[in-house]
């Protein structure tokens, strides 16, 4: 199909079907609006609560359906345990997804199409019954889901032992280095069962999603495409930082948490470059007390700026008047930031995180050294590809309480900041930002993905 031809409207109709959670929403949604520009038309579905909570900043180029998990008034949070929201989730939003097809096509305005977030693979069952295509989107880094498709398969031996696990199209692994809810087995028994579960039906999709890119998981990918028709699409985030193409796409355009923007970025603004350090946890990792106290002291001892996302859950695990005695000095602390902007600035130097998947590729692609603290599930194996596949930061090590110490925080922010090792991990980071922005440019290996699936839904219609 010649490029004048993929701008016009394929008349195709997708509904995107994202897990309920700020991490899965995003990149699921950005992928949407890559989708809007190649003339796709696209409904966005999600869950009732999540509808009534979140920041939107959506032009009306993607419409909005919800769909129920059960609990309307407070989502998980209103449920007795997770198992309980995700058993209600899986058979409340089963009956619901059907009954929005049916609405849909029953306007006049029928979906071709349903992309659905990996962790909801009942999602397929329901697309089928109503003879419509299931195209799996996984949020998490191909690496990891190839971990835990060994694990489903049973060709891992669980509990994991202290033996290197070797799995093809992956470096050898440490059990540490594995996704938590497999070396900490038992440890969150309903989310090991829904990730592992992930690829119960994948064999039935009509193809399989990631945001990730070709050249950052090739080896992996390339294993992996054997197994299924997959394709990387990302990284998914605003064109803004990327390729530019996509006109004020600023932002992902849904918030279940309001950023202190003004803020951070005039606080930024007063600071030296690359002399900043940005720390986040992301939207649900909670550090223990004495961690937090670790932490805060390593930054203050760093002698450097640095500022801190401290969601108000995990204020009170602060050092006393930390957040006082912090105010008047190096750092600034704030309930949530505008991580994307954060990163892009000028005077960001490095990115303390826990390396979530969305962090790791948002700091991937806008250029920014990490000091990887992961906490659980995908984080450990993110940390891994950081430090020893990409070359973009180190590992902070743990003590023998299991507690990362205030000098090792140091050591660490140190040497990704400054020195040999510092100027080499920088250099990397450069090397990934280009590669990241020219996949989904123009002719990139994410840009041509994206159209060949956009080829594949305008011969559904």
């Amino acid at each position: 199909m010649e490029e004048e031809e993929m701008k016009r409207p394929c008349k195709a109709h997708v509904l995107v079907l994202p897990y309920p959670a700020q991490g899965h929403i995003s990149p699921m949604l950005q992928f949407a609006k890559r989708l809007v520009s190649k003339g796709v038309r696209v409904t966005l579905a999600t869950t009732v609560f999540v509808a009534k909570s979140m920041h939107a900043a959506l032009n009306d180029s993607i419409g909005i359906e919800t769909i129920s998990d059960g609990f309307d008034e407070g989502g998980s949070a209103q449920a007795e345990s997770i198992e309980a929201y995700l058993t209600s989730l899986q058979a409340v939003g089963s009956r619901t997804l059907a009954a929005l097809i049916k609405k849909l096509d029953n306007s006049g305005d029928a979906i071709d199409a349903i992309i659905y977030d990996g962790f909801l693979s009942w999602a397929l069952d329901v697309a089928k019954q109503f003879g419509k295509s299931g195209v799996a989107f996984y949020t998490q880094a191909c690496a990891v889901n190839n971990v835990y498709y060994h694990a489903y398969q049973g060709l891992l031996p669980l509990p994991l032992s202290g033996t290197t696990i070797s799995l093809p199209g992956l470096p050898p692994l440490e059990p540490a280095e594995t996704p938590s809810f497999l070396y900490v087995l038992g440890s969150y028994p309903a989310f090991f069962n829904l990730i592992v579960n992930q690829f119960s039906n994948i064999d039935g999709a009509d193809l399989v999603l990631y945001n990730s890119f070709y050249e950052l998981e090739k080896e992996v990918v390339d294993y992996m495409a054997k197994l299924w028709p997959l394709k990387t699409v990302g990284p998914a985030i605003p064109s803004i930082y990327l390729d530019k193409r996509l006109q004020d796409d600023k932002d992902y355009g849904i918030n279940l948490f309001r950023p202190d923007t003004e803020s951070c970025l005039s606080w930024l603004n007063d600071k030296p470059i690359n002399s900043v350090i940005y720390v986040s946890f992301g939207s649900m990792a909670e550090l223990e007390t004495s961690q937090m106290e670790e932490l805060a002291w390593g930054l203050r001892n760093s002698n450097r700026h640095f500022l801190w996302v401290v969601r108000e859950s995990e204020t009170a695990k602060l050092p006393p008047r930390f957040a006082e005695q912090t105010r008047s000095g190096m750092g600034l602390l704030v309930p949530w930031g505008p991580q994307l902007e954060i990163l892009a600035h000028g005077s960001t130097g490095c990115f303390v995180t826990h390396c979530g998947w969305n962090s790791t590729l948002e700091a991937l692609s806008l250029g920014v050294p990490m000091v990887a603290m992961p906490q659980w599930t995908d984080q450990g194996t993110n940390a891994k590809f950081v430090e020893d596949v990409w070359g973009v930061g180190v590992r902070a090590s743990k003590d023998e309480d299991g507690i990362i110490a205030r000098g090792e925080i140091e050591r660490c922010i140190s040497e990704v900041m400054e020195g040999g090792k510092g100027k080499e991990i920088k250099r990397n980071a450069e090397k990934w930002r280009e590669l990241a922005k020219e996949t989904v440019d123009e002719g990139g290996n994410s840009d041509r993905n994206i159209d060949d699936f956009v080829r594949k839904l305008v011969s559904l219609t």
